[in-house]
């Protein structure tokens, strides 16, 4: 499972030209779920997601989490971050899980960083053609893979 989580001052989602929702200040993060991921992939980045000191303090220094700050988050699904790019131009996406196994583990997710952060998060619709915008604030963009723990 792979995350790339963004620092944001605003975000939104939209989906045939209705915004699906839209936040201020927080982290926009895309998902993308593998066919190896599970339980454990999603415990682990929701912990380490909503834990990022990524927020300045009142010295200017990145040591506040989302949390902290009482941010808010948006996930969305984002299947070509299971890529590969290892030979040729054309990406391979054949790490990357089905519908089957991926909704699941994409709703868990959104159901465990809605309770870690104390509010509920965001969403853009699993396989939909989505536009998100978003303002980096920073900019700051960390990406995280639950398998190179």
């Amino acid at each position: 499972m792979r995350v790339v989580v963004q620092r944001v001052s605003e975000a939104s989602v939209t989906i045939g030209g209705a915004v699906k929702c839209s936040i201020g200040a927080g982290l926009l993060v895309l998902l993308g779920v593998g066919n190896e991921d599970g339980e454990d992939d999603i415990e682990y980045l929701v912990k380490k997601t909503a834990g990022l000191r990524i927020f300045d303090d009142d010295a200017g220094v990145m040591n506040r989490s989302v949390v902290d700050v009482g941010g808010e988050v948006i996930v969305v699904s984002q299947f070509t971050l299971m890529a590969s790019t290892r030979k040729g131009n054309r990406p391979s996406y054949i790490e990357a899980a089905g519908h089957q196994k991926a909704i699941p583990l994409y709703e868990e997710f959104c159901s465990r960083m809605s309770a870690a952060i104390g509010r509920p998060v965001g969403t853009g619709e699993f396989g939909a053609d989505m536009q998100v915008a978003l303002v980096n604030d920073g900019p700051v963009t960390i990406c995280i893979d639950s398998k190179s723990r």
